[in-house]
C-alpha cells in the first residue's frame, strides 16, 4: 500500500516573500540566499535509501498555487509511489485536484482534506547514476 514517507515541504504565503526569507535567514540561520525557498537535505551516507529532502518556501500572497484552498499554507508530503497513492485515494472518495505532473523535480499530485486544506504529494525524482 502506498503511504507517506516524510514531510516534503512547508509552503507559506507572504505579502513580501523576499522580506520573509531575509528575516528567517538573519534570525534563524536558514540560508535562503537569493531564493524564496531552502532545501533541507536529509539522510545518511551509510544508508542512501534513507535520504530525502524537505523544502521550506514562501509564495507571493496572491499566488493561486494553493487553490482551491483558501488557506495561506500548504504541506507537501513525500510519497514512495504517487500514482498508486492517488489511485487509492480516488477509490476512497478523497478529492484529487488536477492531474498528476511529472517534472524534473519529481512527480506531484494534490488532494483536499475534509477542512479544505490542499495537500501536495511528491515523489522525488530517481537520481540518474552515470
Amino acid at each position: 500500500m502506498a503511504h507517506i514517507i516524510g514531510i516534503g515541504g512547508v509552503f507559506l504565503k507572504a505579502k513580501n516573500p523576499k522580506l520573509m526569507t531575509a528575516w528567517y535567514q538573519e534570525h534563524l540561520g536558514i540560508a535562503f540566499g537569493d531564493q524564496t525557498y531552502f532545501l533541507f537535505k536529509e539522510g545518511d551516507a551509510d544508508k542512501p535509501a534513507a535520504t530525502g529532502s524537505s523544502v521550506f518556501s514562501f509564495f507571493k500572497e496572491e499566488s493561486k498555487y494553493f487553490n482551491p484552498s483558501v488557506k495561506p499554507y500548504m504541506i507537501n508530503f513525500r510519497v514512495h509511489d504517487l500514482l498508486q497513492m492517488l489511485e487509492g485515494l480516488k477509490k476512497a472518495g478523497v478529492e484529487v485536484v488536477g492531474d498528476m505532473e511529472d517534472t524534473e523535480y519529481g512527480k506531484f499530485g494534490w488532494i483536499m482534506d475534509p477542512e479544505g486544506n490542499k495537500i501536495e504529494l511528491w515523489e522525488e525524482p530517481v537520481e540518474q547514476k552515470h
